[in-house]
């Protein structure tokens, strides 16, 4: 059995959130921004992470790049173990750890061209790489991300959003990294050109054997990318399974109202199919609710869903739920 190149146990991100004109010596308020999630994601495979604004996708992407610190838990890439590297092991693994952002645009340096941003981070990690060497892969992976060349020289104002967002893919690819975190990478991108930036980061998945994580709100771009899906909702995994598992019989009902969202594209099916709504607004991070934290929107809700937090019930073939009320939904077989 192929040994994953990450594992996260049990990690836990909690920040101290002080009220605004609060004396001094009154404590801070604990913010649960990610809270005891577990996964592993094996060599060459990509995990999907999805859920409303608010749940914790994010602060999990950056505590695994190492950009936020961690409350609990641990944090395993290839065996190691982030919070006891020392700082030359955390070098390595800045270089086997890249991430393409949210915004295209504000993730690049205005003051610097193309060729530049694409060529910081080996000449950060590879300071004593030739210059026409460095110029060289520059212009092959700007190539390959879909850029002509001879624009090496242009700065980012000049491109589009879906340019900007190649030449972020561009500059995280150019040290060769192990892992890949897409957060939110196509959601300021409009439909047309998001499934262009899928598939070329499928296509560089396949090419250059990497692992990934992708970060969306989207379940119908989630599922055509990803191996393995995890939902989350105020920092906790209500949901895990494989993608075709998730998308067509989900079983918790957060799940279930998030594939009600996608749209299938046959107008027949869509009037027919029944849909999970959820109501009321996000519970704050800084209050959730006692127990199960989806509890005050759940259709199913239960007086002993504000007892103890539910644990991740194992359904078999690597699919879990934390719901003790969770019932397998066929999506296609509701639609029809």
């Amino acid at each position: 059995m192929t040994a994953p190149i990450l594992s996260v146990k049990d990690l836990s991100v909690t920040f101290d959130v002080r009220q605004q004109g609060a004396w001094p010596w009154t404590p801070a308020r604990k913010l649960h921004a990610v809270n005891k999630v577990n996964f592993d994601l094996k060599p060459g495979e990509c995990l999907g992470v999805v859920g409303e604004s608010g749940s914790g996708k994010s602060t999990l992407a950056r505590a695994i790049v190492g950009t936020v610190p961690t409350s609990g838990g641990q944090i395993l890439v290839d065996g190691r173990d982030l919070a006891s590297m020392s700082p030359e092991e955390r070098r390595v693994h800045r270089r086997d750890v890249q991430m393409v952002f949210q915004d295209p645009l504000a993730a690049l340096n205005p003051r610097m061209t193309v060729g530049e941003i694409i060529a910081e981070p080996l000449i950060t990690h590879e300071p004593n790489t030739p210059r026409a060497e460095v110029k060289k892969r520059v212009s092959e992976l700007m190539e390959r991300v879909g850029l002509l060349p001879n624009l090496i020289n242009r700065y980012p104002h000049e491109f589009s959003g879906g340019q900007c967002q190649r030449i972020g893919i561009a500059r995280a690819l150019i040290l060769r990294p192990k892992l890949l975190i897409c957060d939110e990478p196509v959601s300021a991108l409009d439909v047309s050109v998001q499934a262009q930036v899928v598939n070329l980061l499928m296509e560089l998945q396949r090419d250059f054997g990497l692992s990934m994580i992708f970060i969306a709100h989207d379940l119908s771009v989630v599922k055509h990318i990803s191996d393995e899906i995890v939902v989350m909702y105020l920092g906790t995994v209500m949901e895990q399974a494989n993608a075709r598992t998730l998308t067509t019989k989900p079983s918790h009902p957060y799940s279930q109202a998030l594939i009600s969202a996608v749209p299938i594209p046959d107008p027949v099916l869509e009037r027919a199919r029944p849909r999970a709504v959820i109501e009321g607004e996000l519970p704050s991070p800084l209050n959730p609710p006692s127990g199960c934290v989806f509890r005050t929107r759940c259709p199913k809700a239960q007086a002993s869903c504000a007892g103890d937090r539910p644990a991740l019930l194992d359904l078999g073939n690597d699919h879990t739920v934390a719901c003790p009320f969770h019932e397998e939904v066929d999506v296609l077989a509701a639609a029809v």
